[in-house]
């Protein structure tokens, strides 16, 4: 589509929007073409600067877009976390010692969260327990 800003015999400023130039060509010849405000079929096209698109400008539009799929990607993550946290278990520090326990069939198999240091996760991974870290996101911060 191609915008221009038009004006008729009587000064009145407008703008149209055309497929292509033959369009306006088209329209202004057959008088389909009207001012909106007079109803005047002597129209003609102002003067307009081109839309050049910078580099700036092209940063500025991706920079937007990825805060908006930022900000959607950390929407979905805080909903997985909130769904994971809603049907588990908070075992706390015991962490280690229930997934042991769930694991070897000690306990009955249920979701649980909790905390365990870097050694004991590397350590409940080796024994072949599986385990995943749940992010902690800003909003979820005491």
């Amino acid at each position: 589509m191609i915008r221009y800003s038009l004006t008729c015999d009587n000064a009145h400023e407008f703008e149209g929007w055309f497929s292509e130039s033959a369009d306006f060509d088209r329209q202004v010849a057959s008088g389909f073409l009207t001012c909106p405000v007079c109803h005047s079929a002597a129209i003609s096209k102002l003067l307009m600067a081109p839309s050049v698109s910078t580099a700036r400008k092209k940063d500025e539009r991706q920079t937007l877009a990825m805060d908006a799929m930022r900000r959607e990607a950390l929407e979905k993550l805080k909903e997985a976390v909130a769904a994971v946290k809603a049907n588990s278990e908070d075992v706390g520090a015991k962490f280690p010692e229930e997934a042991r326990k769930i694991h070897y069939g000690e306990a009955d198999a249920r979701g649980i969260i909790g905390q365990a240091t870097v050694d004991e996760a590397q350590a409940l991974v080796e024994e072949g327990i599986e385990i995943a870290a749940i992010p902690v996101l800003p909003e979820d911060v005491n």
